[in-house]
């Protein structure tokens, strides 16, 4: 009969739990640094969380991440 292995044991020591909280980044030019672990982060303009796998918009100067090209438009072009 096979051994059951210890369920405290089946997960690996760096997964990031999904009830953590949104991530902390450094953003860079075209690539971001995780400075605290999260499954996501919240976009700056609409307030939608973003997953860490589809971030693709964020502006290495302000230092915030955008859920679409149009919210990082929006932020950067000034309201007429």
């Amino acid at each position: 009969m096979a051994k059951v292995p210890d369920p405290r044991y089946l997960h690996p020591m760096n997964a990031i739990d999904p009830n953590s909280g949104p991530a902390t980044l450094h953003y860079g030019d075209g690539e971001f640094a995780v400075l605290k672990p999260g499954p996501y982060v919240i976009c700056a303009v609409s307030g939608k969380t973003i997953p860490l796998e589809a971030l693709r918009y964020w502006s290495a100067e302000r230092q915030e991440p955008y859920a679409s090209p149009a919210e990082a438009l929006t932020r950067m072009v000034p309201a007429a």
